[in-house]
């Protein structure tokens, strides 16, 4: 709704729009507000969960565990693998969830800011919202421009467009005027342009408003920003190769084991089938089956051609999505086998009657043969896997957070960890984005001079002419820093002054102003004139652009006394270049002592005596070199890309560390020289850039996606909306929280809170340690894996049938390995990662020495434990003991399951230890849940021996034998100690080593 004002007249003859023409420029353009980007529903977002690659592999497992376990009577095994996958979903689910909610909160948008506009030859005020195109808009000091206008009216107006071009010097504008054409450097946009999100910083101005809501330019970069990448993750990557090597090693055992059990019993006799026509029944049905599953195992025949470098592209039937294709390939399989088993029955292929076609015996056998497979398969996918992976995101999530990093896609906690290059943004990320005196030169008057000599009267003049000539103030909130209001220059001077301990309101009040000349883009200067508190006589202070104050001057105030301006005047343009070159503003300051009357500035500022100048910029931020230093240490590049212009970015380069003296050819490009590059030249220039400046949107988004396609993991920072699309599209967008744009941070996957460079240091340190954590479940979990999927191959051939149960399985694969899921992602992060350099993208979750480590230490668990089936299976069972196979009683079963159980327990310390060689105890008092969940493990397992009964297939152990089996698979964690311990000591010595001689 609208709210009146007290009418004040009209603004030149603008008398607006009327409330029919209002309704007829919303009609056709549109209101005023940024179409957010559409969210998917709660219900979609959960879904996406499930497209996870290891959590496919599992639904795949509970499937087959749930169908068999509906014919053998149990389904407990295939119900545990749901809870699993409901368990690691649900969790990724909610913490994302709360994590968008946060970022909703804090980037709300508010479209109520009222606006003053002329409506009806009125002046009024209308909410942001309701403007429409034809507006006339009235805008001043400290707003921000609610739509695309053009500048129709304007005094000494100024605009802040760092949002999206990245220069922090504020740009003039003014009506357009043929005998007025814009000077100074190239303009990112029109000079009587303005831009919605864009901020006055000086003057006041009317505007016509041209483009509103997602046809402005902030709008239309947002678009961009919104666009899916269809990006995968790296640790997806990895996590996809892993699924797909252990979907097609599992399968592939299971199918081989089957088909040996199958074998075996034809030839032994076992299955009771001696009539050929019957095996030809079992083929049809096995066939039959073969191709209702073929949507399960033909995609891991294709995964195997891939793991083995000779890709095959799938038919596109077999990658259809949805439920049709499902029943359609399973009512074939049903068809053929109907087809077979009646045409084979015609003609005499199968028995005539139907209890011949599969005795009981074979059905028992075959069906026991095919849990046996499907056990293989639960042993071999990793249950705990993908709960390992959430928990880790999970963790880190919240721990990054605690750091500063708001994270808002989980995925990116890991893949900033993988990054090769950070894209940069200069303005508000390595800068703070506000103007500060860099330097002072005043000839009379040294920097020392302003804070320990409080009566030098050259101090004191260019004090009282910062304070006087200027109409910038300072805020101060109670326990914040002083803030600027008005021009940024000003504001630099005045926080200059206050750093000092001088306080500008005081010589302000002092000096007794007669006439003030406000600066002007055609004069270049801003003059005050009045009675000065420190001559005691009438003074003109004189500020504005050093050349044309210089040129005005006759004299030089010197420690010395006046000496003629001539005399200094070569070391002075010569020292305002070299500041100019390095992309600083540059302000001279001078006096007139002598002023006559009159209000005609044009002559009364002449014969001015020069006080100096000052060189100011926008100061990097404090904790940037050694964060930049952090990352090269890491391996990490970095590279700033900036719409700013070249000698700002090579200065700042320079500050940071970035770069030494002056930038080398191929370290520095414009925008316009990278965009006249062809991609194959881009392609080969981007590795050697270390500045790219005068970049617009679109060329930075090319840069991203070229380091990419030379397979770079690209993180980019960036607070403003020139830096969206690049942030959408790069592996992990990093935005500011506090001066970020909407639209930067609606495009990004992490946003820094506190606005450090340092805060994505941290964030590397996180998603390189959780890397390293996930790495240790797998080490932990696939040690586990390779043992019980070797034991349960082997079982059945040396007269155990199923040494270690489903149930008891389910306890080790899932609860075990849930616990140890949470101890090992809580492991908090080593600095020592950042010591390293990046892993490849393309670098296997499981390393080489990881490999060794999986394969020995389950080959030595998989020796010992077939010692023990093979010893208890020959050794005689004792009269009325309870056997379950061949020789094998329930209490001897429960030794072997219990020991089994404690050697992965005694390893669980070991893989806490993984990339580290310090003892598997140090900084345990870190982690203090690993000792916990430890803890949690080793009772659990005693509670299940002892009181599983029927459900664990267990016998009670006495206190002897617990001693015994724990005292005895310890020797997993001592050997591990003495590993250690034997590499400290060789590193040690190699350190310890004496240098070449000097000599």
């Amino acid at each position: 709704m609208e709210t009146k004002m007290d009418s004040v007249g009209k603004t030149g003859k603008q008398t607006g729009l009327s409330a029919v023409q209002v309704e007829e420029s919303r009609n056709t353009h549109g209101a005023n507000v940024l179409t957010p980007p559409e969210r998917d529903p709660w219900w979609k977002l959960f879904l996406e969960k499930f497209e996870d690659p290891v959590i496919r592999i599992l639904m795949i497992a509970a499937f087959i565990a749930i169908a068999v376990g509906i014919a053998h009577g149990n389904v407990i095994e295939g119900l545990g693998i749901v809870v699993a996958i409901l368990l690691a979903t649900t969790l990724a689910f909610i913490n994302e969830y709360k994590a968008a909610k946060e970022f909703d909160i804090l980037n709300q948008v508010n479209d109520e800011v009222p606006i003053k506009v002329i409506r009806d030859g009125d002046y009024t005020t209308v909410p942001r919202k309701d403007l429409v195109v034809g507006d006339v808009v009235l805008v001043e000091v400290g707003e921000e421009m609610p739509a695309d206008g053009q500048v129709i009216e304007a005094v000494s107006f100024q605009v802040d467009e760092s949002r999206l071009t990245g220069e922090s010097v504020p740009v003039n504008k003014r009506p357009l005027d043929p005998a007025k054409p814009a000077s100074g450097h190239e303009l990112a946009y029109p000079l009587d342009k303005v831009l919605r999100g864009t901020t006055v910083v000086d003057g006041h101005a009317v505007l016509v408003i041209s483009a509103v809501g997602d046809h402005t330019e902030i709008g239309q970069t947002a678009r961009a920003a919104a666009e899916e990448t269809g990006e995968e993750t790296p640790l997806n990557q990895q996590l996809s190769r892993l699924s797909k090597a252990i979907g097609v090693i599992g399968f592939g055992i299971a199918a081989l084991t089957f088909a040996a059990l199958v074998l075996r019993g034809a030839l032994l006799g076992e299955l009771g089938v001696s009539d050929a026509k019957s095996w030809v029944f079992i083929g049809f049905v096995i066939l039959g089956v073969m191709i209702a599953a073929v949507r399960i195992w033909l995609p891991i025949v294709y995964d195997g051609f891939e793991l083995a470098g000779k890709e095959k592209e799938p038919p596109a039937w077999l990658e259809a999505e949805g439920l049709m294709p499902w029943l359609k390939t399973i009512g074939l399989g049903a068809a053929v086998f109907a087809v077979l088993a009646g045409v084979g029955w015609l003609v005499g292929l199968i028995p005539g009657t139907f209890s011949q076609w599969l005795p009981e015996a074979a059905s028992t056998a075959l069906l026991q043969f095919f849990m046996i497979a499907v056990t293989i398969i639960v042993v071999a996918v990793p249950e705990g896997l993908a709960m390992s992976v959430t928990l880790s995101l999970a963790y880190s999530m919240r721990k990054m957070t605690a750091t500063n990093n708001l994270v808002r896609k989980m995925h990116a906690c890991e893949t900033i960890g993988a990054a090769t290059v950070i894209c940069s943004d200069k303005t508000g990320t390595l800068t703070m984005n506000e103007m500060r005196v860099f330097e002072v030169a005043f000839p009379a008057a040294s920097a020392e001079a302003f804070t320990k000599d409080t009566n030098h009267e050259a101090a004191k003049l260019v004090a009282e002419g910062i304070s006087a000539n200027s109409t910038a103030n300072l805020s101060r909130k109670t326990g914040e820093r002083a803030s600027g209001l008005g021009n940024p220059t000003e504001c630099a001077l005045l926080l200059w002054l206050d750093e000092n301990k001088l306080d500008y309101v005081i010589a302000r009040d002092r000096f007794e102003v007669e006439y003030q000349w406000v600066f002007s883009t055609e004069r270049k200067f801003m003059a005050t004139l009045g009675k000065s508190a420190v001559t005691g006589n009438r003074l003109l202070h004189v500020k504005g652009a050093p050349e044309l104050v210089l040129a005005r001057c006759t004299q030089v105030m010197t420690a010395n006394g006046s000496q003629p301006v001539d005399q200094h005047r070569a070391a002075i343009e010569a020292s305002l270049k070299d500041y100019q070159a390095r992309g600083m503003r540059t302000l001279g300051f001078a006096i007139h002592s002598d002023c006559g009357q009159g209000a005609d500035i044009e002559q009364i500022a002449n014969g001015l005596t020069w006080l100096g100048f000052v060189a100011i910029s926008d100061p990097i931020r404090q904790e940037v070199p050694s964060a930049i230093k952090a990352c090269r240490d890491a391996g990490i590049e970095v590279k700033i890309i900036t719409g700013d212009n070249s000698e700002t970015a090579k200065e700042i380069g320079r500050q940071i560390g970035l770069i030494e003296g002056q930038p080398k050819e191929q370290e520095h490009m414009t925008g316009t020289q990278f965009g006249e590059l062809n991609d194959e030249e881009a392609h080969k220039a981007i590795e050697g850039i270390h500045l790219l400046s005068r970049a617009r949107p679109l060329d930075k988004l090319r840069f991203v996606r070229l380091l990419q396609d030379n397979g770079h993991v690209v993180a980019v920072t960036g607070d403003g909306t020139n830096d969206a699309p690049a942030l959408n599209y790069a592996n992990v967008g990093l935005s500011m929280g506090k001066t970020g744009t909407s639209v930067a941070k609606e495009a990004s996957d992490i946003v820094l809170l506190d606005d450090s460079f340092k805060s994505i240091v941290n964030a590397v340190l996180w998603g390189r340690s959780l890397y390293q954590n996930i790495q240790r479940f797998i080490l932990f979990q696939l040690t586990i894996n390779v043992a019980a999927l070797v034991i349960a191959l082997l079982g059945p051939f040396i007269g155990v049938q199923l040494p270690l149960t489903v149930i008891q399985m389910l306890w080790v694969n899932l609860i075990m390995d849930t616990f140890a899921a949470l101890a090992l992602a809580a492991e908090p992060p080593d600095w020592g990662v950042m010591q390293r350099p990046p892993r490849k993208a393309s670098d296997f979750i499981v390393s080489g020495p990881m490999a060794k480590n999986i394969f020995g230490v389950a080959g030595v668990f998989l020796a010992i434990l077939i010692a023990f089936l093979l010893i208890i299976q020959a050794t005689p069972a004792p009269i009325g003991s309870d056997i379950l196979s061949g020789n094998v009683t329930r209490h001897e079963a429960s030794l072997f399951f219990t020991t089994f159980v404690m050697l992965q327990f005694w390893n669980l310390f070991n893989a806490r230890r993984l990339g580290s060689n310090e003892p598997a105890f140090k900084g345990m008092s870190q982690n203090r849940g690993f000792l916990l969940i430890a803890g949690a493990i080793f009772i659990g397992q005693v509670v299940i021996t002892q009181f599983g009964g029927e459900v664990f297939r267990t016998a009670p152990l006495s206190i002897l034998e617990w001693i015994i089996v724990v005292g005895s698979t310890s020797f997993v964690l001592w050997i591990g100690e003495f590993v250690r311990w034997r590499q400290r000591s060789a590193e040690a010595g190699v350190a310890l080593q004496p240098g070449p001689n000097p000599a």
